[in-house]
């Protein structure tokens, strides 16, 4: 009787101790990643924050198809941060990173975004040049100017006269 009482309870606890082992490396796992700025230019600076103690532990990496892999150091008991340069020839779009934090990758989608760069030389935000509609309006102001102007110095013209 007294060994089947052993069994019972040595039974119930492996069976605790089971059950409660897959939850314990879960919790271990990274829970969310957060880059500051979320929103980048090709060539800028980000700086990723991982949550979760797993990857507070040394040889912990993240990696993305838009800066190559950099360690993770640790900030606190429960994340870690990287300061990565995004590609200079980065495509526009949202970006996924890969933490792998004690030998195991996960994947979190949608980190971040790079942003299509401003075409500076050609005036900013224009793309395709005048309109009609634009040099019509261009074309009037600068008569109305002219108009002015001679309006203005025949008026002076003639006070001098006098």
């Amino acid at each position: 009787m007294r060994t089947t009482r052993a069994l019972v309870v040595s039974a119930a606890m492996a069976a605790a101790v089971g059950l409660a082992a897959p939850t314990a490396s879960a919790w271990d796992q990274p829970s969310g990643v957060t880059a500051a700025p979320s929103a980048i230019a090709p060539g800028g600076q980000l700086v990723l924050t991982v949550d979760g103690s797993a990857c507070t532990r040394s040889n912990s990496t993240i990696s993305s198809n838009a800066f190559s892999r950099a360690n993770l150091s640790p900030r606190g008991t429960n994340s870690a941060t990287a300061t990565v340069t995004v590609n200079s020839n980065a495509s526009a779009g949202s970006y996924s990173v890969t933490t792998t934090c004690e030998g195991r990758p996960q994947v979190f989608s949608g980190v971040f975004t790079v942003i299509g760069g401003v075409r500076g030389g050609l005036g900013g935000s224009s793309s395709t040049g005048a309109t009609p509609a634009d040099i019509a309006i261009g074309g009037g102001l600068v008569a109305a100017a002219l108009v002015g102007g001679g309006v203005f110095w025949m008026r002076r013209r003639s006070e001098n006269r006098i």
